[in-house]
């Protein structure tokens, strides 16, 4: 029950706004909608700061809350504030609340391909955003899934202006006329015989004849115009702000699946599998399924590596105490005690939430070590006293007569006694150790406190179970003679080894001191010169691609573009998957501007790479392969990828953010800052972001002109 993932969700509690407003210039939205909802959202209690960004009909404001706040209490803020905002914004505006899901939510994206030419892209799109879309949507543990690529269909009109024209007619006329004609009505009811029937009135338009037919005006001779007399009606694709490429072998259809915040993420992803392969039989003839990124592999590859470490290390607590006690049964002891404490830990792990992840586990396998420690002096100091009574039998009249009066249980007793207070306050004081790291906030609390949890659960565990169930298990298991431990020969050779040089230290005591101190000092120089980073990078076994070329790059453009990085991605050996994707999916999660690329590059396993090949050098022909002008490239992994840009906004690790009244003037900056850049030590690319990119056509309005006119 306890849930997995790779790494810590390191997601601050996001609250995402999202705003259609189709056709509008990016700084008109910004104007109208961006800057009236962050406004008002940033003085919303516990709101850390709001993030607005524009775009084309778009716009995305995502309000980053404090630590600890529970996600749906943040929302129901966001709520309540955006009551207030409403008033400030334009009419027909409906501005909503992304899903309930973090940054890290995107874990599993697939691809729809026909490879037999029976279904266009809008087909396709159609199939994915009517049928696919919302099956998979009521999937536990599943928040929302976003359509990408395609072409979404739609009835177009194109009006003849000639022809308006000739009839006198505006467009806002036709607008209204499209209104009216597309509308279902009810009649209450009428009652025949003994049978009542609800009267309709079915108006909706189901064709391009209906729209064709639509009666506009009637012409000078009294005859009904139509809108098919006026305009040219016809299904085509809606703007596209996205697409999708597959391999570099063509367009495709995708959907990302995003997890609910708080979810298990293996069980989500597992689940969403099942139903992809239970809806394959009634897929359209010639649609197959391809999968692009599933995180499931890199959380399994994570917690198996962990879950071998553990055995790894009881199989080697086991040997040491073989071999160094000479008695296998004594090592049963500790390989019973290790993993049940190590078992236990996740009853409150799985209390209070924590995840099952290469933090946690990690924890675990650092407490092993001191865990198996009291184990250790409870066997060893039993064998002792075993020893000595034994001894003490044989002569009960000697010096230890009193012991040989006692019966094994004790003897076993007695040793336990003799050295359980201070191991479990030793085990205590280890356990205690990480408390410190409780206190750490953001990001860092996330990172490191599910290793402090399960460090501390092991530990306290670990305790309760050396003064109560140790000694029970000796009891059952310390049995039949007891070797000597000066017989040992493997004791006999460290010993030999270990006591010449004891006795050199403590003869030469202030010598060793010195030399000590001078060693401590040593460490200084390769200290300093240690670089620091919040985290280590995790290898994904997922590389993420994202060069981004500046703003105005058409999407007939960009999608060339993508197919030809795609297909020289595909022809390396260990690339298994290429799932390149350009702008942005239909979700609020997604604020990719076209000029964004991210290709998610799926490898085979290490076993299947060429000889001597590693993952750094895979970057490092990928990148010598790639030069795009104009396209600086970043090489992430997916899931620091969206870490990183949930919490800067930064498309990298480093960045320089620029504030001022001018936009103009901050992108200047930004350029002269890019040039500086480029060739600093250790750069691999430099880019600036373009915040007053894009092209324009202007229409300036001569009102006097417009006037003459009675144009409004």
């Amino acid at each position: 029950n306890i849930n997995l993932d790779a790494i810590p969700d390191l997601s601050d509690v996001q609250v995402i706004v999202f705003t259609e407003w189709p056709g509008r210039a990016p700084t008109l939205v910004e104007d109208q909608i961006t800057y009236p909802i962050v406004s008002t959202l940033a003085a919303a209690p516990k709101v850390k700061y709001a993030r607005g960004q524009s775009f084309f009909g778009l716009s995305f404001v995502s309000v980053i809350f404090e630590d600890g706040t529970d996600m749906y209490w943040a929302r129901s803020r966001v709520l309540e504030y955006m009551n207030q905002a409403a008033g400030n914004l334009p009419e027909g505006v409906n501005p909503v609340l992304g899903p309930d899901a973090t940054g890290v939510g995107w874990v599993f994206q697939y691809a729809l391909v026909d490879r037999t030419g029976k279904h266009n892209l809008a087909d396709l799109r159609s199939y994915q955003d009517w049928t696919l879309r919302y099956y998979l949507q009521n999937t536990p543990g599943v928040a929302e899934v976003a359509s990408i690529g395609g072409y979404v269909d739609q009835y177009q009109v194109v009006l003849d202006p000639v022809k308006l024209k000739a009839h006198s007619l505006a467009a806002n006329k036709i607008i209204s006329a499209l209104r009216r004609s597309n509308n279902d009505v009810g009649g209450r009811l009428l009652e025949f015989g003994e049978t009542e029937y609800m009267v309709r009135g079915l108006g909706y338009i189901e064709n391009l004849g209906d729209i064709e037919n639509i009666f506009v005006a009637l012409n000078e001779n009294g005859t009904p115009l139509l809108l098919g007399d006026i305009a040219e009606v016809r299904r085509g694709p809606d703007i596209r702000r996205g697409l999708l490429e597959i391999d570099g072998e063509g367009e495709a259809v995708g959907g990302i699946v995003v997890m609910r915040y708080g979810e298990n993420a293996l069980t989500t992803i597992n689940a969403v599998k099942e139903k992809l392969e239970a809806i394959k039989p009634s897929l359209p003839d010639g649609v197959e399924i391809v999968v692009g990124y599933d995180r499931s592999d890199l959380i399994l590859r994570a917690v198996n590596n962990l879950r071998n470490t553990l055995l790894e290390e009881m199989a080697i607590v086991s040997v040491v105490i073989v071999v160094f006690l000479l008695h296998f049964r004594s090592a049963l002891i500790a390989v019973i005690a290790l993993p049940l404490g190590v078992l236990m830990s996740f009853i409150p792990m799985q209390m209070l939430g924590v995840s099952s992840n290469i933090m946690s586990l990690g924890g675990i396998a650092i407490a092993i070590g001191a865990m198996v420690d009291a184990s250790v002096v409870f066997i060893e100091n039993a064998h002792k006293w075993l020893h000595r009574w034994e001894e003490a039998k044989k002569n009960p009249d000697g010096p230890d007569g009193e012991l040989a009066r006692l019966n094994r249980l004790q003897v076993v007793t007695r040793s336990s006694q003799q050295v359980g207070k201070p191991l479990f306050f030793s085990l205590l004081i280890i356990a205690v150790s990480f408390l410190p790291v409780f206190a750490l906030e953001a990001q860092s609390g996330r990172l490191f406190k599910p290793l402090a949890f399960t460090k501390t659960f092991s530990m306290l565990f670990a305790a309760a179970l050396a003064i109560s169930l140790v000694p029970v298990l000796i009891t059952w298991f310390v049995r039949g003679k007891i070797p000597d431990e000066i017989r040992n020969p493997v004791s006999r050779v460290m010993i030999f080894i270990y006591e010449p040089l004891a006795k050199i230290a403590l003869r030469f005591r202030w010598t060793v001191v010195l030399l000590a101190v001078l060693g401590l000092a040593a460490t200084w120089w390769p200290y300093s010169k240690i670089g620091s980073e919040f985290m280590p990078p995790l290898n994904e076994g997922s590389l993420l691609y994202m060069p981004t070329s500046p703003p105005g790059m058409s999407i007939t453009e960009a999608r060339e573009v993508l197919s030809k990085q795609n297909r020289i991605i595909k022809n390396f050996p260990e690339v298994e998957r290429v799932y390149g994707k350009i702008g942005r999916a239909r979700s609020p999660t997604d604020p990719a501007p076209l000029s964004m690329v991210e290709t998610t590059i799926t490898l085979k396993p290490e076993s299947e790479w060429r000889e001597g090949m590693t993952f750094e050098k895979i970057k490092k022909e990928l990148g010598t392969e790639l030069p795009y002008p104009g396209m600086p490239a970043i090489w992430w992994m997916p899931i620091q990828t969206r870490i990183e840009m949930l919490a800067t906004g930064i498309r990298s690790q480093v960045g320089i953010k620029i504030l001022g009244p001018d936009l103009t003037e901050i992108e200047e900056i930004g350029k002269r800052i890019e040039e500086l850049l480029k060739n600093a030590p250790n750069t691999a690319s430099a880019f600036s972001e373009r915040v007053t990119g894009g092209y324009y056509v202007d229409f300036e309005i001569d009102r006097d002109a417009i006037a003459r006119y009675g144009l409004h």
